[in-house]
């Protein structure tokens, strides 16, 4: 049996999650963490696969870390890759000593005999920092046309208030991030509808802070919008996609860019200081030039704090794979500098019109804070004194900008 372990974690928040909870577990079974990979008798590494690129990713960094274990070292390989892949990735992958599903218990496993671990509800270590993910499902019920997510998660599986809020007392940190696929819709799958809400309450009853990440717009109610506010953390990430209505319905999406900057400009008629993130698929197969004119007016409008656009990526097995329509990748490139420049533009204005004002921040680290406005690990920082302590709050007034980031003192 090993004695040291390496965890390295690529992709998305939630799966952020799922290797701290395999770590609580090889923490529980008796190893050591290591100080990097290579001094580790296992190194596990936790893969994404939600695109190509994040697939390419994956095996770089698999074989990487192959070349780079000492002798004896055992390599197993864990998370969306391997779940969705499986034996195919094991035949081309020979470096690692084992290929398996979500949670393997790697301390046990061998080739031949790697049963799964439900890591839904499995205890986790303490964070390091002063704040936390926590994952309250799992997989998803949609069946939007680009996503193969559901093909390998599965159907949702919503953890009971309970075990979250029993999680969320454990972390002891000052700010929790909720997470899931479709986190508005926490609870349906048990007959909960609208569980989100109460969720969201008994959450910053035990926290100083909660940030929600990915929000489906058609489900942005009211009621919603509402208890965001009251938490103090007026911050509102929505998957919205695209704008162009008819490239929405080929997506199997809901919305269109009218309906989305009335809902942003309702909530910000209610919160003025609400801070607005989203993601767009860019080249999506059908996608004309009057779409993409669409969604560069909108991001103009729209004045989100932040804005992430990708390369549309045919995913083996979802609806989008075989549409007709696709798009050159010159084109998609193009589509997505000309989307970047009108974002980045707007997201270094609305920063530097911080300049000034005070703001409270949660220090993650010596020198390192953030407000209401940033997400940790997604959007910019606010730089701050070195000597303040880290998980404190404290008030602090903007002295410069630059590009994402902020200077306060």
């Amino acid at each position: 049996m090993p004695d040291s372990f390496w965890v390295e974690t690529l992709g998305c928040p939630k799966n952020q999650v799922d290797s701290d909870k395999l770590t609580g577990t090889l923490l529980a079974d008796g190893l050591t963490p290591a100080d990097a990979p290579e001094d580790a008798d296992l190194v596990v590494v936790n893969t994404c696969a939600f695109i190509e690129a994040a697939r390419q990713e994956s095996v770089d960094t698999v074989l990487a870390l192959s070349e780079a274990r000492r002798s004896g070292a055992r390599l197993v390989v864990t998370g969306c890759m391997a779940e969705r892949y499986g034996t195919e990735l094991a035949e081309v992958l020979p470096e690692a000593d084992a290929v398996a599903g979500f949670g393997v218990p790697v301390t046990l496993r061998t080739r031949a005999d790697v049963p799964s671990l439900d890591l839904l509800n499995v205890p986790r270590p303490a964070s390091a920092a002063p704040w936390a993910y926590v994952k309250v499902a799992e997989g998803c019920d949609r069946h939007c046309g680009f996503c193969a997510i559901p093909s390998f998660r599965g159907r949702q599986r919503s953890r009971s208030m309970d075990s979250v809020l029993a999680e969320v007392e454990a972390l002891e940190v000052k700010e929790v991030v909720l997470v899931a696929q479709d986190l508005a819709s926490y609870g349906r799958d048990v007959g909960a509808a609208g569980s989100i809400v109460p969720l969201v309450r008994a959450v910053a009853e035990r926290v100083a802070r909660v940030r929600l990440l990915y929000l489906y717009p058609s489900e942005l109610d009211d009621e919603l919008v509402d208890v965001i506010c009251a938490t103090g953390v007026p911050y509102f990430d929505l998957s919205l996609q695209h704008v162009a209505k008819g490239l929405l319905r080929r997506m199997r999406r809901w919305g269109d860019g009218r309906r989305f900057l009335g809902r942003i400009g309702a909530i910000r008629r209610r919160q003025p200081d609400a801070a607005f993130r989203s993601s767009f698929i860019v080249g999506y197969p059908g996608e004309t030039e009057d779409d993409h004119d669409q969604l560069l007016r909108f991001i103009d409008e729209a004045q989100l704090d932040w804005a992430g656009f990708f390369a549309f990526s045919p995913e083996e097995g979802t609806y989008a794979a075989d549409l007709d329509g696709q798009v050159p990748a010159s084109l998609v490139a193009e589509r997505l500098r000309e989307l970047s420049e009108v974002q980045d533009r707007i997201t270094a204005e609305r920063r530097a019109a911080l300049v000034g004002q005070k703001i409270d921040v949660l220090v993650d680290a010596p020198g390192i804070a953030r407000s209401h406005r940033e997400a940790p690990e997604i959007d910019g920082i606010v730089s701050v004194q070195a000597d303040w302590d880290a998980g404190s709050f404290m008030e602090a007034t903007v002295v410069a900008a630059a590009g994402p980031d902020l200077e306060a003192v």
